[in-house]
């Protein structure tokens, strides 16, 4: 019978959210801005990724982003790229130093890992996301590696809360058909989408061990990233390494 090798008692996951603080980058993506894509200097977003890189204490090219397009791609990870992973929307490793980026400015940061396995994934999970299920496929591939659901944790990171994040009642019924707990009502008593509520209850069906809510919202937040709230914005970052 084969057994899972064991995490080394010096590695374990670690998980960090970053916020608009400290930053290079110039209004409207003041200050710390981590996104590539949202038309901010390249230079500033550069010098505040090598800041990132520099607080956590691993190299820059140890840092993996991805190209995130409101689907369920997922990559496996298991070293350095030059540029961001294109077209997934999750990334999952079992290597040790390397740290998964997820960019968001409303969506859910989901931050997964099993410290028995050694395994950790970061997921971009938008409406959309939910609604085609990007943390099942994360979790199944967290899964191939090793990892064990009754095992494994998730931070569900800042995000629009159900009291802000109003939508039609159509696209309401999209999400609720998969993730009954997303449908609420919104503060002005229209239908809403709760999007950690939802995903709380996929991953505690699935068998996840613990969920914990970062219970921020970034449109009410004004020291997070709201592409809701501003338009033209920046993006924060989750990330999950084993360190």
């Amino acid at each position: 019978m084969s057994t899972q090798p064991a995490v080394p008692s010096a590695v374990r996951p670690r998980r960090v959210v970053t916020d608009r603080r400290g930053g290079r980058s110039a209004p409207p993506y003041d200050t710390f801005n981590l996104g590539a894509h949202v038309g901010d200097d390249p230079a500033a977003v550069a010098a505040n990724r090598s800041r990132v890189a520099r607080e956590l204490g691993v190299p820059e090219d140890r840092l993996v982003w991805m190209t995130q397009v409101h689907g369920t791609g997922v990559a496996v990870v298991d070293g350095p790229h030059s540029g961001p992973v294109p077209d997934v929307d999750a990334l999952v490793t079992a290597t040790p130093g390397l740290v998964l980026c997820v960019l968001v400015a409303d969506c859910v940061p989901v931050l997964l890992a099993d410290p028995a396995a050694g395994v950790v994934a970061a997921v971009h999970a938008g409406r959309e996301g939910v609604r085609k299920g990007v943390v099942p496929a994360a979790l199944a591939a967290m899964t191939r590696l090793g990892a064990r659901l009754g095992n494994t944790t998730a931070l569900l990171g800042p995000a629009v809360c159900g009291a802000c994040y109003e939508v039609p009642a159509a696209m309401q019924a999209d999400v609720a058909r998969v993730a009954p707990a997303a449908a609420v009502r919104t503060r002005k008593g229209t239908p809403g989408l709760d999007l950690r509520a939802g995903l709380a209850e996929r991953l505690h069906a699935a068998g996840v061990a613990e969920v914990v809510h970062d219970p921020r919202c970034t449109v009410e937040d004004p020291r997070l990233f709201s592409h809701r709230r501003d338009g033209v914005t920046g993006r924060q970052a989750g990330l999950v390494w084993l360190g």
